[in-house]
């Protein structure tokens, strides 16, 4: 299967059997979803499984970070959760926000690669996500954010994940700005986007005019020039 067939077939499972790949299995999917892009190779993420009593201890920080009586049961959705944690670096070059993205790619990237390999995922989040009790949960520094959990599962026999809907790949794909202040190809403005077009021809027709003028005033400056070093030499040699 190609790349291009695997993230086209990826959906989210909100629904999982008990099943769940090992800790040996999860390596190598962990090593290959390390290569997302990462500017200047920081590695700024780490992820956390959930197994077993695991499950029970975040149900437990949820509810205390919700103010609720009874644990959250949502964590028991399936047998192995994967923390997604962003662990900043110190980076002069590299944002917080920019060091995120990296840890979110990693997510993404591992969640395809599950799937691949014939796992059931979700990407779970919430507002709890980055409370205190949860972060202590999970032993997260100060210099550490949770991005959300990976639920993984199998995934249940003559099921369907549901269908997505597609991309609009045209309206979402665009160019940059005009000089007229529009974005050729925006959806549902094709009027103003040929309207656009036409200024814009306007506008380079008008540019071609002036490098031309510019280029015949620079010309005759070049030729008065001339004509005054060669008047100069003559009254020179008239004088002399």
């Amino acid at each position: 299967m190609s790349a291009l067939e695997a993230v086209l077939r990826r959906t989210s499972w909100s629904k999982v059997t008990d099943e769940a790949p090992t800790h040996e299995q999860l390596l190598p999917l962990v090593e290959a979803a390390g290569r997302v892009a990462d500017h200047s190779s920081l590695r700024p993420w780490r992820l956390i499984e959930l197994r077993g009593d695991d499950r029970l201890a975040l149900g437990a920080a949820i509810a205390e970070a919700t103010g609720d009586d009874k644990p959250s049961s949502k964590p028991l959705r399936a047998s192995l959760l994967i923390a997604v944690v962003a662990s900043y670096r110190r980076s002069e070059k590299v944002p917080r926000w920019e060091q995120e993205a990296v840890a979110s790619g990693v997510a993404h990237m591992l969640s395809l690669l599950l799937d691949e390999a014939g796992w059931g995922v979700i990407w779970r989040t919430g507002g709890y996500t980055r409370s205190d009790a949860v972060a202590r949960a999970h032993g997260l520094t100060q210099d550490e954010a949770l991005l959300g959990w990976l639920y993984v599962g199998g995934k249940p026999a003559g099921k369907d994940a549901g269908r997505r809907k597609p991309v609009d790949a045209a309206g979402l794909l665009t160019r940059m700005p005009s000089s007229a202040g529009e974005l050729p190809g925006e959806p549902g403005d094709e009027k103003a986007a040929g309207e656009g077009a036409v200024r814009s021809k306007k506008a380079d027709k008008k540019a071609r005019k002036a490098a031309k003028k510019a280029e015949r005033d620079a010309k005759k400056a070049r030729k008065a020039a001339n004509k005054a070093r060669k008047d100069a030499k003559r009254e020179q040699r008239e004088r002399g």
